[in-house]
Parts: C-alpha cells; sequence; structure tokens
C-alpha cells in the first residue's frame, strides 16, 4: 500500500500539530478539543485525532449516553440539531427543549444545565465559548436573547447587557415587522468581540437582518452591517422603490459565519429577501440578500462580496457556513473560501481578494413571470466544481419503478419545470434540488488537501402564487378566511400540513394542545413557524377558535393596502403513493470534490430504505438534514439520514467502513474530541424531522 504523504497544514492545524507526534501511523495522544460549532473557525469539521482508524473502527463502542431532557414524545415535533463544542474535557451542548448544559466529556456526567422558560419552541444548533484565560464564557441564543453563561456554573452573568442577556430586536423593528427573532446558529468570536446573526421570519413582516458584533464582556453594541442598505450606502440603489428597510426584512446572517482570525476576516452567508417567492416590491438585485460577505471583523466595515442569488424568489439563499481552505491553484498556494449552495453548487474564491478560482458565467434564464415581478436578467452559474446534484426534473428524471410513473407524467406536462430559476407564477412550478437543497444547514467538510465534502438531498419540491383575497369589507374577515391568509400557505387550505410533516396537520389540534399552548406558538412562533405576533387580537381569537372547531364571530382584519398580492402554495415535497420522492435515485448524496482542480472524486448514496434494499434495488439515499466529520486518520463520520444510521466512510473512497443504529434519528453535526489521550465522537440523537420520532439522546462512541 502506498504510504500515506504527509499532510500540509495551515492556520490552527500548525499549532495542534506541534502537539502531536506526527502522522505516520503514530496516535496523536494528547488532548484535543473541538473547540467551535463546526469544530474550528475555518468551519471545516475537522480534526487532527487518528486513534479511530480504518482498521480498527469495528471496535468502536458506545462509551456513554446522555438523557438531555425535553423530548416531545407525544407529537414528535422536538428536534436537536445541536454540534456540541469540546473544552478542556467539558462538553457544552443544548437539549431537546432548549437547555443549554455541560458534561464531563468522558463520562457524560452533567455538571450543570439551565432552566430558562418560554423560549418558544425553537431549535438550537450550539453554543459559542470566549475566554481572555481567566473569565470563561458561554453564549447561548434562546429566543430573541443571547445569554452569557458561566462556563463553570451555567450561570447568567449580570454583567452582560441587560441582566446577562442582549435583546436581538433591539435595532433591526421596522414600521408593520413581527417580532421574531432568532439566534439558533452559533456566534462568532473575534478578540473581544461576538458577530452574531439571527433568523427572521420569510414572509412581507419580517424584521430587517443587520449583522452585529457586540463587546463579549459588557454586551454593548460596537458595530452593525446594513444587509438591507440605507441611503447613501452602496448597494442601495439595487432596493427599489426608496427606503428600503421601511418596508423590508430579510437578508439576515441565518446559517452561520466563518472566520480567518489572523487576517480579521469574517465570510457571512446572508438569507433571501422577505418574502421569498415575490419580489414585485423590491425591483433590482437586491444587495445584500443572498450574498457571500466579507467583513474587517474589528469594523464591520466590507472588504468584498458576491451575490450567489440576484433578486431571489426562489428562497435559494446559501444554507450553512461557508469553508475556508488552502488549494493549489495554478501551481501556487492559495488562501480560498468556499460556499455551498441549495442548488448544488460549489463557488471558490480567493479568500482575500474575492476572486473567483474557477470562472463564473452571469446566464440568462428568461421566463415569464407574475405580473409585477421583475426578475434579474442573469444568475451567477461556476463552471467549475460541477454541481453536486441535478439540476432540472423532466419526464426522464421520474422514478422508474413508482407505481405513480403516468400520473407523475402526465402532472408534469403542465408544470413548469426543466431548469432552475424559473419564476413561480399561478402554475405548479418545480423546483429541483427542493426549496432547502440540495446542500442543507449541516453544511460541508474540508480537509488540509483542500477536498470538499458535502451531504445533499435531491427530492423535487413544487409550489404555485396565488392572489391574496381582497375582502370588499375587511369587517367580514371569519377565522376561516383568516387562516388562510396567514396560515394556509404551510399547513394547507385544509390544514392537512405536508407529507413529510415538516409542516404538521392542524386537524383536531384543540384535542392535542390548551388554547393557551396554541396561543403560545401563534404568538411566539415555533421552530421555522413565525411569530404572529403583530396581527390584531381580534384576528388571533378568530383564528384560535378555528383551529378549535369553533364557531367565530366575523371580525375587522387588518387592511390588504399596501401588501403584497400573492401568497404561495406552501413548500410541498413531492412523493408517490409509496411515500418516495417522484425522482430517480439518488435522494440523498454523499460527495467529495477537489477544490484544488475543481473535479469530482467520487459521489456515493447516503442512507437507503431497506424494504428497496431487500427488493434487489441499490441503495437510493434518503432526505437528510446534519453535517459530515472527517479525520486525519482518513474517516468520514455522518449520521443526518431517515434510516436513522450512523455511518463512518472511507473519506479517500467514499466506501462504508462501519454503521450503527441510533437510538433517534442524528440530524445533527458529529463531534470529535479526546481526554486523557482517548478518542470520542458524539453525535446528538433528536429526530423529530422527516416523520421521526423525537428524542434527547446524546451518544458517545469511543474504541472497545
Amino acid at each position: 500500500m502506498q504510504k500515506q504523504r504527509t499532510w500540509m497544514w495551515y492556520g490552527i492545524g500548525i499549532l495542534l500539530l506541534t502537539l502531536t507526534i506526527g502522522f505516520n501511523g503514530k496516535s496523536v495522544n494528547q488532548d484535543v478539543d473541538w473547540p467551535e460549532y463546526q469544530g474550528d473557525a475555518e468551519r471545516s469539521h475537522y480534526s487532527v485525532l487518528n486513534n479511530i482508524t480504518p482498521q480498527n473502527i469495528k471496535n468502536l463502542k458506545v462509551a456513554w449516553t446522555y438523557a438531555s431532557g425535553g423530548a416531545d414524545t407525544v407529537g414528535n415535533r422536538s428536534q436537536m440539531q445541536c454540534n456540541p463544542i469540546i473544552i478542556k474535557g467539558i462538553l457544552y451542548g443544548v437539549s431537546a427543549d432548549t437547555q443549554a448544559f455541560a458534561l464531563d466529556a468522558a463520562t457524560g456526567e452533567e455538571r450543570w444545565k439551565t432552566k430558562f422558560e418560554g423560549q418558544g419552541g425553537m431549535t438550537s444548533r450550539g453554543v459559542t465559548y470566549w475566554s481572555d484565560g481567566k473569565d470563561e464564557r458561554i453564549f447561548f441564543g434562546l429566543g430573541k436573547w443571547v445569554y452569557a453563561l458561566d462556563a463553570k456554573t451555567g450561570k447568567v452573568l449580570s454583567d452582560f447587557g441587560t441582566g446577562g442577556r442582549i435583546d436581538l430586536k433591539t435595532g433591526v423593528e421596522r414600521p408593520g415587522a413581527d417580532d421574531y427573532i432568532r439566534s439558533n446558529t452559533p456566534n462568532t468570536i473575534y478578540k473581544n468581540l461576538l458577530i452574531v446573526g439571527a433568523r427572521v421570519s420569510e414572509n412581507e413582516f419580517a424584521l430587517l437582518g443587520d449583522i452585529r458584533a457586540y463587546d463579549t464582556r459588557s454586551g454593548a453594541l460596537v458595530w452593525t452591517f446594513h444587509t438591507i442598505p440605507k441611503p447613501g450606502e452602496f448597494g442601495y440603489s439595487s432596493w427599489q422603490p426608496a427606503n428600503p428597510r421601511e418596508r423590508l426584512g430579510g437578508a439576515n446572517a441565518w446559517a452561520g459565519m466563518a472566520i480567518d482570525r489572523d487576517r480579521g476576516i469574517v465570510y457571512i452567508p446572508t438569507g433571501s429577501a422577505a418574502f421569498d417567492f415575490y419580489g414585485g416590491n423590491r425591483t433590482g438585485d437586491n444587495l445584500y440578500a443572498n450574498c457571500l460577505l466579507a467583513l474587517d471583523a474589528a469594523t464591520g466595515k466590507r472588504l468584498w462580496h458576491f451575490q450567489l442569488v440576484h433578486h431571489d424568489i426562489w428562497d435559494r439563499d446559501p444554507p450553512t457556513t461557508p469553508n475556508l481552505v488552502t488549494v493549489l491553484h495554478q501551481g501556487k498556494k492559495v488562501d480560498a473560501v468556499a460556499q455551498i449552495t441549495k442548488q448544488g453548487q460549489v463557488f471558490v474564491f480567493n479568500r482575500v481578494t474575492g476572486e473567483p478560482l474557477f470562472p463564473i458565467d452571469e446566464k440568462s434564464f428568461d421566463y415569464e413571470a407574475m405580473p409585477g415581478e421583475t426578475t434579474a436578467k442573469t444568475q451567477p452559474i461556476p463552471r467549475k466544481p460541477a454541481p453536486f446534484t441535478r439540476q432540472s426534473f423532466t419526464e426522464k428524471d421520474i422514478n422508474p419503478w413508482s407505481k405513480d410513473k403516468v400520473s407523475i407524467a402526465q402532472t408534469l406536462k403542465t408544470a413548469r419545470t426543466g431548469s432552475p430559476y424559473i419564476p413561480i407564477t399561478g402554475q405548479m412550478t418545480l423546483f429541483f434540488p427542493g426549496t432547502d437543497g440540495g446542500a442543507q444547514w449541516g453544511g460541508a467538510a474540508s480537509d488540509p488537501e483542500g477536498v470538499l465534502y458535502i451531504p445533499a438531498k435531491e427530492n423535487p419540491c413544487f409550489s404555485s402564487l396565488v392572489p391574496i383575497e381582497q375582502a370588499a369589507n375587511p369587517a367580514n374577515q371569519t377565522g376561516k378566511e383568516l387562516y388562510s391568509r396567514y396560515c394556509s400557505a404551510c399547513h394547507g387550505n385544509e390544514r392537512q400540513g405536508n407529507h413529510d410533516g415538516s409542516y404538521p396537520s392542524l386537524v383536531g389540534i384543540g384535542s392535542r394542545l390548551s388554547p393557551q399552548a396554541i396561543r403560545q406558538v401563534l404568538e411566539q412562533g415555533k421552530g421555522m413557524m413565525p411569530s404572529f405576533s403583530h396581527i390584531s387580537e381580534q384576528e388571533k381569537k378568530a383564528i384560535l377558535d378555528f383551529l378549535s372547531d369553533k364557531k367565530s364571530i366575523s371580525v375587522v382584519a387588518k387592511s390588504n393596502s399596501g401588501r403584497l398580492p400573492y401568497k404561495h402554495t406552501g413548500y410541498n415535497r413531492w412523493y408517490d403513493q409509496d411515500g418516495y420522492p417522484v425522482s430517480a435515485p439518488p435522494w440523498g448524496t454523499l460527495t467529495a470534490i477537489d477544490l484544488n482542480t475543481g473535479e469530482h472524486k467520487w459521489q456515493v448514496p447516503l442512507g437507503e430504505y431497506k424494504e428497496l434494499t431487500e427488493r434487489g434495488i441499490a441503495p437510493t439515499g434518503t432526505d437528510n438534514y446534519g453535517g459530515p466529520l472527517v479525520t486525519s486518520s482518513g474517516l468520514l463520520f455522518i449520521a443526518a439520514t431517515k434510516d436513522e444510521q450512523f455511518r463512518a466512510f472511507d473519506r479517500l473512497t467514499g466506501k462504508i467502513l462501519w454503521q450503527t443504529q441510533l437510538p433517534f434519528a442524528g440530524y445533527a453535526t458529529p463531534a470529535t474530541y479526546s481526554v486523557n489521550g482517548k478518542q470520542y465522537v458524539v453525535i446528538a440523537c433528536g429526530g423529530g424531522k422527516l416523520k421521526s420520532a423525537s428524542g434527547d439522546v446524546y451518544v458517545a462512541y469511543a474504541l472497545d
């Protein structure tokens, strides 16, 4: 066997390398942390640890489990998306009911756990650690708040912000906006700054998506970057008519950030402008929505940007953090940043200048749109790397063994399909990949050789736009009509929800939840659902009565004057009568791409349906949520799949080397670390998506 060549390290990897014996087959015996979200500042998902190898992985066993508490075992609506961090033998994570906790990383024994109330049913992807060498803090997003906790005790630090927390809504309000804002992805540290993005709603009532930095000790606001520009700021003319910050929201940094601390540059992907699927009220390219931003981390000054989608009306914002990599490009070593997308693309730039490493073509997608819409003239398409998902769905792409082939083909004949960036109209319009990817929030892993490892999915999704009914007399709005206006796009006209359970059925909800619980969700939001605190008390009561199957009187609703003319008909994932995607497999993939050359190394299915495998059908892959972990020994760990498996792949070939059944689906990114020279791999098993049972268990594995 050819000897493994010496790795070339950069950044933090240089420091870690000096702590090891080397990577010539000898084990790393020192303790190694997983100190940040996705492993490090580069968001590489990579570890130098090599105690667990392709040769001994067969001996991997459960070392400990921790029941974090708070799982919704009745409705199966809770999730755990947390990528825990491990620092000096302590693991910090988030429970199924969004409580922060600390464990002994070697035993799983609880050290502390918070007891916050009223968090609004959000999910969390983890916490952020900061220390000046003496003071150690955990920053924890909960609802609209970011708390500072003592890392040793979990107690709120009252010297931060107001009573130990900052209110993310302060400073991003605008006329008519709702109250929904969440910090559910870990924030980013630069020296004594906490750089914060947030999730806001995706409808016309969304708050502004400004990016902000706060002092880690005092909580004082230090700088703000306006993702929707003010008059006089660069990009302002790309939003018409004037004063977009008074009329529009979104363009928020919800997916996380990467940071080059040596250069003081933070790399931030931004979300779509709201409303996601119609932009007649925001003519222009809409900077800085759908961008990869490079900002001076100390001041928030823009250094460069690249807009990945112009005037987005497809919800095609970048879904995850970028990866900072070092590649050999045209014979020279280049520090680069790579951003993966929901559409299945990889954009690669010089980290300092923003210059693309591979050509990017501005390609025309000239299709008819809804009246009032002005689409962008072109969209940027990288020549290399090639997409890691298919880019269109037509009759030739139908699942060949589906029982519904004939009806699917008939439906396709009347649909708008076959190309990316087709505007939604009143006609059924296909997204392929679906609205949430392609790539999803779990992100990609990268290794020191410049290879990117990307989990993705390929499930068709469809929607359309329909006119918002203009009430002749606002006093005649019933609860049913208000439900149709505000809720039906996600939960369906008949309250039926959608097929995969991501938007649940509301039929009979009055028998499952108390009126108080339903009102709390309506007012605070929950999971993907935004807050409806901005609607009147009469409207809330009428909707609640309708959901509880009570008679309700007509109420005075807010006027539609000045509002958008259309609503969309939902995020409809397309399945056949047996519950399988209507597209031909693969439905979930894992792809390795060499960013030195832009060429694909391998692609394999990720996940399987056992009943199909038993019928002689090759593994199809499944829908998936969560990211990979790679190690210097040549392993790639990933859960993420609907089949509730945890797998390890050979990262050179894509071959499965090990897999095990999890107690609940692991829709999260694993972490690895070592304590007293022993390597562990840990994964949060929360289920709750794709109609999976919800759980609350963290499972750590180590060699037997």
